[in-house]
């Protein structure tokens, strides 16, 4: 197919609603447009085909001559569309509830809580991608993303999920390298903190950024950057550096002494958002929603 042989569609939509209401104000209610612009796209068609497609008749407009065929046409045609589009949406609800999110969160939040949903729904199948690569939600089959920032994503629904706060952490024996009670809101805690061995994901540049807003810039003899955060992670579990984290991420390393956190200035407005494109929500991820607001 050739598109460059077609003429616009917004004007073949504009003809094909004035055609079936008989008007072109029914048509730009209908269509959400001014009157004005159902005329102007009616008068483009014409011209692009050369031929008077839609005449008044009383208070409204009719098609005629090649127009009444053209608008037969379209309706049949815009019908076999919106019928595969809901085809398409049918088998989107019926399959899995798709979710993205990175790799680091799938791993240490989503992967230690899901089990407990899968019990309580065993009917409820829930597919999990774990990539960090922000996908355009519009266009993937994903029905939900679950990313970090601070909630303002234009054109989707964001709903906050998890607190936010990076924390600095290390396993108890490199903690024993600082001096008692640091803290990297003070001088010398940072001071001590720069001359520590320290790991960073290479593609994730908010770590750097972050631990340079702290006033904290590790010596590069001091500092090893690898390809993932889940490197990261299992490099800083087993003792070999500082990592900075978000807290949800290692919340049960925290929470059974695996790591142990520098306290460190808090940031604001940061977290983890349930994100997806607005429109009705199906009984499946609202479902899911749900369960994930109950175990945040």
């Amino acid at each position: 197919m050739d598109w460059r042989e077609i003429p616009s569609l917004a004007a073949l939509r504009a003809f094909e609603a004035a055609a079936r209401c008989g008007s072109y104000s029914a048509a730009a209610r209908e269509l959400n447009v001014t009157h004005a612009a159902i005329a102007q796209h009616v008068r483009a068609l014409e011209l692009d085909l050369g031929q008077p497609l839609m005449e008044r008749q009383g208070r409204g407009v009719a098609p005629v001559g090649a127009g009444r065929q053209l608008a037969r046409d379209l309706a049949t045609g815009f019908a076999e569309i919106a019928a595969g589009i809901s085809t398409a949406r049918g088998a989107r609800e019926d399959g899995p509830v798709s979710i993205t999110t990175t790799q680091s969160f799938a791993e240490n939040w989503l992967m230690p809580r899901i089990a407990g949903f899968w019990a309580a729904h065993p009917g409820l199948a829930v597919s999990v991608t774990a990539e960090n690569t922000v996908v355009d939600l519009f266009r993937s089959p994903h029905h939900l993303a679950i990313r970090y920032g601070s909630g303002d994503w234009p054109g989707l629904e964001a709903e906050r999920l998890t607190e936010g706060r990076n924390v600095i952490v290390g396993t108890p024996d490199l903690m024993t390298r600082l001096p008692p009670g640091c803290d990297a809101a003070q001088p010398e805690g940072r001071r001590a903190l720069e001359h520590m061995p320290w790991l960073n994901d290479s593609s994730y540049g908010e770590f750097f950024a972050w631990l340079t807003a702290q006033g904290i810039t590790p010596a590069p003899p001091f500092l090893t950057e690898l390809t993932s955060n889940a490197m990261v992670l299992a490099a800083c579990r087993a003792g070999a550096g500082l990592s900075v984290q978000p807290f949800a991420v290692v919340e049960g390393d925290l929470a059974k002494g695996r790591l142990v956190e520098v306290p460190a200035p808090q940031t604001t407005g940061l977290g983890y958002f349930t994100v997806r494109p607005p429109g009705p929500v199906s009984d499946r991820l609202r479902l899911f929603l749900r369960w994930l607001g109950s175990v945040a």
